[in-house]
Order: structure tokens, then sequence, then C-alpha cells
């Protein structure tokens, strides 16, 4: 397991530079034209991605964010994967490695309650003094039944709070049409048990600027935010636009 306290993962106090080759200028343009990485390397302009890769985006964006706002924060992503966000942690493990000097760290759980557990953790870790960084933002991620698996796990991680600096947010992948599932499933009526707020994306775009909604939300309140993506959401495509901006 990689230590969100480990050295090598400190920031610069300076934010990144944006003048390589491979990273966009201002018109969010790469001297060699689109890449791929792009969806996960640009601040500006306009990228292709799926639902699942939006998510993955988000902990890059809410550092860079931070960062331009005068902090300095890590994020902390661990879960369990299941369809429709079968193919999260993939695209988790793609946009950590070309996070730079960002401190991306992602673990995946052996289960989706360890996995809360962990989460929780990355809050109270914030809270020591010897903590490098200002803050650090965790993210959960699970299928519907996996909500009611890490039920308690939450629910002792509800009651612990979250970081003002930190936050946490849920992915619930919602599988509503038993695409991939024995049954159809919804994860409304536990979340609300939990009195976790629920925001619901309905497209690719919605999922990346909804994200960033969540983790304000989530420092605002003390609470964790379930960001619901549904099937269609998780596999879908689109091409988004990118601001850090874009969301006040």
């Amino acid at each position: 397991m990689t230590d969100i306290a480990d050295p090598s993962l400190q920031t610069s106090s300076t934010t990144p530079s944006t003048t390589s080759s491979t990273t966009p200028g201002r018109n969010g343009r790469s001297s060699k034209g689109y890449q791929l990485s792009d969806r996960y390397a640009r601040d500006a302009g306009r990228v292709f991605l799926s639902g699942v890769q939006a998510l993955a985006r988000l902990p890059l964006e809410q550092m860079r964010v931070d960062r331009l706002n005068g902090l300095e924060t890590a994020a902390f992503v661990s879960g369990y994967p299941g369809s429709p966000l079968a193919g999260f942690d993939k695209e988790a493990m793609a946009a950590a490695r070309l996070s730079g000097e960002l401190p991306y760290v992602h673990t995946p759980g052996l289960n989706e309650e360890l996995a809360a557990t962990a989460v929780m953790g990355s809050q109270l870790a914030a809270e020591q003094a010897d903590c490098r960084y200002a803050g650090i933002t965790g993210y959960w991620y699970g299928k519907t039944p996996g909500v009611d698996r890490a039920s308690d796990a939450l629910r002792h991680a509800l009651f612990a709070g979250v970081h003002r600096h930190g936050g946490a947010v849920a992915f619930v992948g919602d599988d509503a049409a038993a695409k991939s599932s024995t049954l159809p499933s919804s994860a409304d009526a536990a979340l609300v048990g939990l009195h976790v707020p629920i925001l619901t994306p309905g497209d690719v775009q919605e999922a990346l600027d909804l994200g960033r909604h969540a983790v304000a939300m989530s420092r605002a309140s003390g609470l964790w935010v379930g960001l619901k993506v549904g099937a269609p959401v998780a596999d879908g495509t689109g091409t988004i636009d990118l601001d850090l901006h874009r969301v006040v």
C-alpha cells in the first residue's frame, strides 16, 4: 500500500509548468496534436472521455483547482470494482501514472468495507500534526450491492466526518436494468438511510462537474457525498469542455 505521507509524493510549492510539448497551453492544444493522455493532462479545451474516465480525472482536477486556491492537497482513491464502474480502477491507475508531482494515490480495496474504512482514514490522517498536506480528498467507489455490504463502515465514516480541506465522495454505480447484475439495484434508499446527499449526473460532462460540486459539498457540510452513476453515464462517452474555473 502506498503511504499518503510518503515524501516522494510531496508536491512542489508552485503549480506544475504547462509549457511542455505534451501539455496544453491556454487554448488547451498540445504541440503534438490531440493525444489520448490529454483527457488527464489538459486543463482547458475539449477532450473525449467516457464516464469512468471523467471520474478518474476528478481527483487530478480537484488538486489542480486547490493549488490555484493556495491549498496543497492530496487525493486518496480506494474501492472495489463492479459494473457499471468495473473499469474505474484501471482508469484511476492510468490517471495516477499521468499525475506528475500531484499526489494521486489509488489503493484498490480487498472489499468495499475495507476501502471505505481506508477513505475514512484519509480524513483522520489530515488532522494529524505531521500530515504533509493541507487536506486529503478521499474517493470511494463501488456498485450498489457494495454500498449495502459497506454500510457499517460508511456509517462510521459519516459519523467521523471529513477534513475541511479534504472531503469524501462516494462513486456509486447503479445497475437499475441489471445489465451485469443478478438483480436490479438502486442505491438511493441505502444512501438516504446513511444521510448521504446524492448527486446524479446525466451525462459525462455532468459526471465531472457534479464531482467538483460533490467535493465542495462534502467540505462545506462535513458529510460524505454520493455521486450516483448509472450504467448509461458510466459506459457512455462524450466530448466535454475542460476549464478549472468552470465550476464556481
